[in-house]
């Protein structure tokens, strides 16, 4: 029976992804009032034309474009992305487990965790389409 203390406590990492959660959570909510400020600011004044609808413009329908967007500084673009890092949080802090239970050297938390990881890139690239 091995005795080995692990690398890092559960309580620290638990401390780790409390932490990895409020500052994703934060920043993207950041990003997301940065953007709104803009679009308000851009178009705010603009009467909204609601006979016609007009869907999602096309380049904030990918994570390239909606990089593209952000950094031309387009409010939309902003909140997209803003978004984008709200979803990536998560994700991250799957990621990040799986990095605290190699630490710990438990090969059966490793393995599930991966397979969580694996269907949340699956889901998020398209889910197979």
């Amino acid at each position: 029976m091995d005795d080995k203390k692990p690398a890092i406590s559960d309580a620290r990492i638990d401390e780790l992804i409390g932490g990895l959660l409020i500052v994703g959570v934060v920043v993207s909510s950041l990003i997301v009032l940065i953007g709104a400020g803009l679009y308000l600011k851009r178009h705010g004044t603009q009467l909204p034309n609601y006979h016609v609808f007009y869907g999602e413009p096309s380049g904030l329908r990918s994570v390239s474009g909606i990089i593209k967007e952000a950094s031309s500084f387009s409010g939309r673009g902003i909140i997209q992305f803003g978004l984008l890092l709200l979803i990536a949080t998560p994700v991250m802090r799957v990621a990040f487990a799986v990095v605290a239970f190699i630490i710990q050297r438990d090969r059966i938390y490793v393995g599930v965790t991966l397979i969580v990881l694996s269907v949340l890139l699956f889901s998020l690239a398209g889910g197979g389409r």
